[in-house]
């Protein structure tokens, strides 16, 4: 501890408070408890301890303040409670990031997950924080690199871009998100690890971002068996230490997996507070949630940096129209789709550019990189709309010069779409001009 920032000791120490408020348990049912002593005291979102009689104490936090009771949501099944539980009020505890956060590993309140100590920075953030004035944001900033041959040139993200990621269960979504997180152009990158498999988290930092990689990265992880309100919790609370880095003058690449987590946290908060379920199981107060998280991203203000998002969604069964894709296909900026097809024949990323799209474009790109853009997205398509004949041997050479084309060149723009790029983004563009020249001059490869 000795080499801990003294001014950091002293915010904390001035932050700790002898006093504490008490209740006592006056009902239980749904799920959530009942609580007298604590009403003109407790505020929503306030946390509480509830002391189990010969049983471990019972966390949660404040969902409903009423004139003579206070409700409180626990963090796991209320099994052992009883009348006249003794319930304490907890100080609510500051979220104050800093730039010593930089390589940790925290909990959606800021704790320490890696076995490291850490303290808070000197000045709490709002989790909840409102985004810079629509007015005073900058626009969209210049084309970043990604590391990936793909988004390099047809897909490209600029500095201040909202993209989501959409894909089902095993086609690559965490794997690429770690590419991105390894390779991308960025001062620093927040990782929201949202209802994570506790393996998975481990295997992130380790092998995904590896030592050199967390350098510059932040992690804020609330596993799968976290309560709702901390996986609720997880998304806000790296936004807010991303809006910190931002506010700093830093460019801040944040990540999010996956937002279809978060949504249906909330959904489970909203039907305790007794919100029906109206968008096909989701409540209607999902979709302000959802927009608000978004909105929070994008370019700063005046000398602030940028937050430049990707949010990763959770389609079942490829199905781009449920609630949480739709809300989030209408305030994003682009969107990526992974596609199962592809990945089960081994490329990597497996995104299907056809129902893909970078709203960056065509003013992320010159003149010439959006000709060549425009035409091999044309090979895609052609190729695409007639596979099932080529691959049934139906395919007659010279009877369509663009599918002619597009059939010549197909293996190597596969191999392209799926390449690694470490050499910048006007590599990426030299190599796809030469693969374009071959398929209209007939090139030996």
């Amino acid at each position: 501890m000795s080499n801990l920032d003294p001014s950091l000791l002293k915010c904390e120490f001035d932050r700790l408070s002898t006093m504490r408020h008490m209740g006592r348990v006056s009902g239980v049912a749904r799920g959530v408890i009942e609580i007298q002593g604590l009403e003109g005291k407790a505020r929503i979102g306030d946390h509480l301890t509830l002391r189990r009689g010969g049983a471990s104490d019972l966390p949660g936090e404040v969902l409903h303040v009423e004139a003579e009771v206070i409700h409180m949501l626990p963090t796991a099944a209320p099994d052992g409670v009883s009348l006249g539980d003794q319930v304490i009020l907890d100080q609510t505890p500051a979220f104050a990031p800093g730039l010593h956060w930089l390589g940790r590993v925290v909990d959606p309140f800021g704790r320490p997950l890696d076995g490291k100590p850490l303290l808070p920075g000197a000045v709490g953030q709002d989790i909840m924080r409102a985004p810079p004035p629509a007015v005073t944001r900058k626009p969209l900033g210049k084309r970043m690199e990604t590391g990936l041959a793909m988004l390099n040139t047809m897909l490209p993200i600029v500095q201040g871009q909202r993209i989501g990621l959409f894909a089902g269960s095993g086609v690559g979504k965490s794997t690429l998100l770690a590419t991105l997180a390894k390779s991308m152009q960025a001062d620093a990158v927040v990782v929201a690890l949202v209802g994570e498999r506790g393996r998975e988290v481990n295997a992130f930092v380790e092998h995904a971002l590896g030592t050199e990689g967390m350098k510059r990265s932040v992690v804020v992880a609330a596993t799968s068996d976290q309560s709702a309100l901390a996986r609720r919790r997880c998304a806000w609370s790296a936004m807010s230490i991303a809006e910190y880095l931002r506010d700093q003058g830093l460019n801040v690449l944040f990540l999010a997996d996956s937002v279809t987590r978060f949504a249906e946290a909330h959904r489970e908060i909203a039907v305790a507070m007794g919100e029906a379920p109206s968008l096909r199981g989701f409540p209607p107060s999902v979709t302000p949630l959802i927009a608000g998280l978004c909105e929070r991203a994008g370019p700063g203000s005046g000398e602030q940096g940028d937050i430049t998002a990707v949010f990763s969604i959770l389609v079942a069964g490829s199905d781009m129209d449920e609630p949480v894709a739709d809300i989030l296909r209408g305030v994003l900026d682009g969107h990526i789709v992974l596609s199962r097809e592809i990945a089960e024949r081994g490329r990597f990323p497996a995104i299907d550019l056809s129902r893909s799209v970078s709203r960056s474009l065509p003013g992320a790109a010159s003149e010439e990189e959006n000709r060549m853009i425009s035409e091999t997205r044309k090979l895609v398509g052609s190729y695409e709309q007639s596979e099932v004949m080529i691959k049934a041997g139906l395919y007659a050479e010279g009877a369509d010069p663009l599918l002619d084309q597009a059939v010549r060149v197909h293996d190597e723009l596969d191999a392209f779409f799926g390449k690694l790029e470490t050499d910048g983004i006007k590599n990426s563009f030299n190599r796809l001009q030469l693969i374009l020249r071959r398929a209209t001059a007939n090139l030996p490869r």
